[in-house]
């Protein structure tokens, strides 16, 4: 019997390597412990330690030893025979020094196009969020969009303040694909001009750019890991993630996620991450929440229509632990800006929702300056507007910008006129 496609999408993809998160300890350590388990894969070069930057530069297919990314505490170890990798990450988790030991799964973009619901002046989500009658622009903060990169010549965004680098080895940070200039148009594009209207949230805020998806919308995790490290030390204030990977019902989060979930936290950096599109509900099947976004230390957001209800593909909070929904906000019929020829396209998808939450935080952190890492995430869970959802489905409900009343939704739509 064939499997559904939607259960076939729950099928994690390994890339054949091992992903090794150390204990805390000094680089030393580390290394000698990468050199300890590597005596688990077949054929290997010695073990070497690079820099996030190196790692970004390492070709994935050739990876012929083991590698420690240095302030990540984070390895990878290549397996000659793939069908070995489960139990290989076993046995290198019994090392003294392992966090945690699995395998190294690709990760994607998820979306798919359909109509908008739009008027002449503003999206529904711009207006569903009240991005438009807010005052703040997000003028002086810095989002992070960890993405497919972003089409770095779009005449929406001549003059935006835009940090670009690539995490794809032999890619450049110019958007192919498309996805992550959608989701950092929708942080931050611009107001409405001509005949095209506001789509962009956070319309002041600057754009960090981390290209960690190659130009077909998949990537590894190293590179993920190795571009939120780098959005980190950049001093972004919202990182927004629209990727990840299917999980299975009760399965704990990553380690290495959630340690730099925390370090983002503690250094007033908020992380967004979309909670998948896993789901069948018409079905009704309801899929858990994917990674990272089921981190405890990493802003889950979950999609909704402009009825006011949740998307049918929107992953729910059946897992306790870091595996619920947070927030929710705007992920069907979105319009934003593509790469040329093209320039607009609408799509569908909680990566469409994920942008909505980053820009009101910007928002918010430009309104407040001491609304930073854990603090901007209980304001944004204060200000969310009941939507009647469960919590499962909708979190604290949907994501409002700062400075307007905050509303009740009594009927259909959640679009405001």
């Amino acid at each position: 019997m064939p499997i559904p496609p939607y259960l076939d999408l729950m099928r994690p993809r390994p890339t054949g390597h091992v992903l090794v998160t150390f204990r805390d300890g000094v680089a030393d350590e580390q290394m000698a412990a990468i050199e300890r388990v590597s005596v688990h894969g077949a054929g290997l070069a010695p073990a070497r330690s690079v820099s996030i930057f190196e790692a970004a530069e390492i070709d994935p297919d050739i990876l012929d030893g083991p590698v420690l990314v240095r302030g990540l505490g984070v390895g990878l170890v290549p397996i000659a025979d793939r069908g070995a990798v489960g139990s290989v990450s076993r046995a290198i988790a019994k090392d003294p020094a392992v966090e945690e030991a699995r395998p190294e799964f690709f990760m994607y973009s998820a979306d798919a196009p359909c109509l908008a619901v739009d008027d002449a002046a503003r999206t529904w989500g711009i207006a569903a969020t009240g991005a438009d009658r807010s005052m703040a622009t997000g003028a002086g903060i810095r989002i992070a969009i960890l993405d497919t990169g972003f089409a770095l010549g779009h005449p929406d965004f001549v003059g935006k303040q835009i940090t670009a680098r690539s995490f794809v080895a032999g890619e450049t940070a110019q958007d192919v694909q498309g996805h992550g200039t959608h989701c950092g148009g929708t942080a931050a594009g611009p107001d409405a001009r001509g005949n095209v209207p506001r789509y962009g949230v956070a319309t002041g805020a600057d754009l960090v750019i981390g290209k960690v998806l190659n130009d077909t919308g998949s990537g590894r995790e190293i590179d993920i890991l190795a571009g939120m490290a780098w959005a980190i030390e950049e001093g972004c204030e919202v990182i927004s993630m629209s990727l990840g990977r299917p999980t299975q019902p009760g399965e704990l989060p990553s380690a290495a996620y959630e340690r730099l979930g925390r370090r983002a936290l503690e250094r007033g950096c908020l992380i967004v991450a979309a909670a998948g599109n896993e789901s069948a509900r018409d079905f009704g099947y309801i899929a858990p929440v994917g990674a990272p976004a089921n981190s405890p230390s990493i802003l889950a957001v979950a999609a909704i229509a402009p009825t006011g209800a949740v998307a049918d593909f929107s992953c729910g909070g059946i897992d306790a632990g870091g595996g619920e929904v947070d927030l929710a906000a705007p992920g069907v019929g979105i319009f934003s800006s593509v790469p040329a020829p093209r320039l607009y396209a609408s799509q569908q998808g909680t990566s469409m929702a994920c942008p909505h939450v980053a820009g009101i935080a910007a928002l918010l952190a430009e309104v407040d300056p001491t609304l930073r890492g854990e603090r901007l995430w209980q304001a944004l869970v204060r200000s969310a507007r009941d939507l009647g959802l469960s919590a499962r489905d909708g979190g604290a409900g949907l994501v409002q910008a700062p400075g307007i009343e905050k509303e009740v939704c009594d009927g259909p739509s959640v679009a405001v006129s």
